[in-house]
């Protein structure tokens, strides 16, 4: 079938690509000449098939989708715009939720954050972890979680570099939100490099030193890969997120992890993979004894790799998915 999709999420989509359908990613022009929130088209530092097309508008119009995933309530007015179609009446449709509630200036307070699709009935939200669904307050609207499935990258860890690493976008913005100021404590016990978006002024911000932490900004995603797998162990300092990608993905390339106990996490990491706590001591002192213990530090990443590829392999995301868009257009 033709799935109508928007690129909000480029580590989400390049998976959900990887299904047996044509998608449909819209491209819009900004006013500067760069691409508009609006139509994003195809990712350019992810490898997408060639069933993921661009189409304008106008082609739309003339190739109109058999289904739309949406992503935002914004999604909902540009197919009433370009389709002249209601979502969920006119045309199927899913709205796929990647955050966990709280995290928009207007979600309002969580555990009662209302999701903005809980009056409508006949428009399924598919969460991606367990933990959103609980805590969003859904109202009449139906759901399901699909958990995300990962293009697996490989076993690939070497751990040849005694150094953490640590995956976040926009640190110095979102702050204590993914744990920007937990960076000091672990860059005491090891040095650490942070890859990521928005990575300016994140020395500055909290007092880090170039010489413990090093800096990797927006790398193309396999040569992120290629250098996560170069470090001892993966940290995840998140305190309130979705279950993050990267670490998933980290989990794949066979590291050991070292993660706040938070959200979705608790789920995800089994206690044979690393160390999880809500006690940042005891986080650094787990850094610490995978610097000092390679043989642990690869017995973990196993484990991780295996936990991973067990429960969040990309065969078993494009059934969900398979399922629930049959679902929806029957």
């Amino acid at each position: 079938m033709k799935v109508l999709i928007w690129h909000v999420h480029g580590s989400w989509t390049t998976s959900f690509v990887q299904g047996p359908h044509e998608y449909l990613l819209p491209v819009v022009d900004g006013p500067d000449g760069s691409r508009s929130p609006d139509g994003l088209g195809r990712a350019r530092t992810w490898d997408w098939p060639a069933s993921a097309r661009e189409v304008t508008p106008e082609q739309l119009r003339a190739e109109p989708p058999d289904v739309v995933v949406l992503q935002r309530m914004r999604d909902l007015e540009l197919v009433r715009e370009w389709l002249g179609a209601e979502p969920g009446r006119d045309l199927p449709a899913v709205f796929l939720e990647h955050n966990a509630p709280g995290l928009e200036p207007d979600d309002g307070p969580v555990p009662h954050t209302r999701h903005p699709m809980a009056e409508r009935s006949d428009i399924p939200i598919a969460h991606v972890t367990h933990f959103n669904r609980l805590f969003y307050d859904n109202g009449r609207a139906p759901t399901t979680v699909i958990e995300h499935g990962i293009v697996d990258p490989g076993e690939r860890w070497t751990g040849e570099l005694a150094r953490a690493a640590v995956v976040v976008n926009e640190p110095v913005r979102r702050g204590r939100t993914v744990g920007a100021d937990l960076l000091p404590g672990l860059a005491e016990v090891a040095p650490v490099d942070v890859f990521g978006m928005g990575l300016t002024g994140l020395h500055a911000a909290y007092g880090l030193s170039p010489d413990r932490v090093g800096l990797f900004d927006d790398p193309p995603q396999s040569a992120m890969h290629a250098e996560l797998a170069r470090r001892r162990v993966y940290v995840h300092p998140v305190r309130w997120t979705s279950l993050g990608l990267s670490l998933l993905e980290a989990m794949h390339l066979g590291m050991p992890v070292v993660a706040l106990a938070t959200t979705e996490v608790v789920e995800a990491v089994p206690a044979e993979a690393g160390v999880l706590s809500t006690r940042p001591e005891r986080l650094w002192a787990a850094v610490r004894a995978f610097m000092e213990d390679d043989d642990a530090a690869r017995l973990a990443g196993k484990a991780a790799r295996a936990a991973a590829l067990e429960r969040y392999g990309l065969q078993r995301f494009l059934r969900d998915w398979d399922a629930l868009l049959g679902e929806v257009t029957r």
